[in-house]
């Protein structure tokens, strides 16, 4: 008898290897399967029926949950075994606790407590995944379903998040591609070439912040003698920035052709932005036009930083003028600055970005030290003088970064 108890002791071990050599075989299969799957882009929701099937048919898990962050927030993208309804319970504090693979068996989370064990997958020691996993029975081995569980949660959520990156990383290249279009369309925007004459000279400085800026300015030279200049600021950066610039610039430019009063255009300008903007954006801009033969200069100065005059040894402000363009749907009020430029005399306009530059010790550039510095290098011409000053502020900053678009535009008259 003792030698027939033995013989069912080695049967009864045989089967269990057997078992055991079967499940492995399963889980070899399923994981080969799974990789293929993942070799041949298999959409993100075909992984997940692939995982659910598995672990229901071939496993024999009988209550499933797993987790991904879509959209900001933990979703269930597949379940098996629980209640529809229970998926509605928020997790987001619940899955903060579990950095380990844990036993459920004190949750009192009505979701949680369906399920006997969690098993967080990790990337970076950020969590990417969570599968909920219970219904255990007493002859389960549950060692090895947990493992097997925990390879296969590893190798999708891995293919899963590597979908995620990859899109990701496709999206950024189109709109890496989208700015580099938008900063060649918005370089067009501003003058490749500023006009001069025996009389005047004109200098710019364009430094964007970013790719695409909000900065504009122009000048337009007619056969008269007459000349129309602006500088602008445009609130917001970007894409959006340079959509509105483009806008503006049309604008313009139609208005300018047509020759109308300084007043006129300055409404027109603000009826044009604000169709476009209402009132969600807005744009500062400094006007002028410069008769050369009465050497007058008639400008309007909305919102905008004040453009320094520098004449006969004295400095004055140019600011009268109105709000910012676009703020409203009419002006509220439109004042006409005008002065006869006598002997030689500089026209310096910029966005606040120059004033706004600081240096390593927190100090800002400011208008007292622009001041300074014009007035040092009046006798500059208008190209010189931007050279300088761009040299200037760059020693002035060190290392510090540029906070702001810079946009300068010199008019000297003689």
């Amino acid at each position: 008898m003792p030698e027939l108890q033995e013989i069912k002791r080695t049967l009864s071990r045989i089967e269990k290897l057997e078992r055991e050599v079967n499940l492995k075989q399963l889980q070899i299969n399923s994981l080969l399967a799974i990789t293929q799957a993942i070799n041949e882009n298999v959409s993100s929701d075909g992984l997940f029926n692939m995982y659910n099937s598995f672990l229901r048919w071939e496993i024999g898990i009988r209550k499933m949950a797993l987790f991904f962050k879509e959209t900001g927030k933990w979703e269930c993208m597949t379940w098996l075994g629980i209640p529809d309804t229970l998926l509605d319970c928020d997790l987001e504090l619940e899955l903060s606790k579990f950095r380990t693979t844990k036993g459920l068996e004190n949750s009192e989370h009505p979701l949680i407590r369906e399920f006997d064990l969690v098993i967080p997958v990790l990337h970076k020691d950020e969590p990417i995944a969570y599968t909920f996993i219970g219904g255990f029975a007493e002859d389960d081995d549950v060692y090895n379903k947990v493992q097997f569980v925990t390879t296969i949660t590893n190798v999708i959520a891995v293919a899963i998040e590597n979908k995620r990156l990859f899109k990701q990383q496709l999206r950024q290249e189109v709109l890496n591609r989208e700015v580099e279009v938008a900063a060649e369309i918005q370089r067009t925007l501003v003058p490749a070439r500023l006009p001069s004459g025996k009389n005047y000279q004109l200098s710019s400085i364009y430094k964007p912040h970013f790719a695409v800026g909000g900065d504009y300015y122009d000048v337009v030279e007619f056969p008269d003698g007459q000349i129309v200049f602006c500088i602008a600021d445009i609130t917001g950066k970007g894409v959006p920035a340079a959509l509105l610039m483009a806008n503006f610039q049309a604008n313009f430019h139609a208005l300018v052709a047509r020759r109308p009063s300084m007043e006129d255009m300055v409404h027109e300008l603000n009826a044009a932005v604000w169709r476009v903007t209402q009132g969600d954006k807005f744009i500062t801009l400094f006007l002028a036009k410069y008769d050369i033969a009465t050497r007058t200069l008639q400008y309007v100065n909305a919102g905008h930083a004040q453009p320094l005059l520098l004449m006969n040894g004295e400095i004055t402000l140019l600011k009268s003028g109105c709000t910012s363009l676009g703020w409203l749907p009419e002006l509220p009020f439109l004042e006409i600055g005008g002065l006869c430029l006598t002997g030689e005399a500089l026209i310096f306009m910029y966005t606040d970005g120059l004033t706004d530059v600081r240096n390593e010790a927190g100090e800002d550039f400011g208008e007292d030290k622009l001041t300074a510095f014009l007035q040092q290098h009046s006798d500059l011409n208008a190209k010189d003088m931007n050279t300088r000053l761009l040299a200037h502020v760059e020693t002035f900053r060190e290392r510090a970064p540029f906070p702001d678009d810079i946009t300068v535009l010199t008019c000297k008259v003689f």
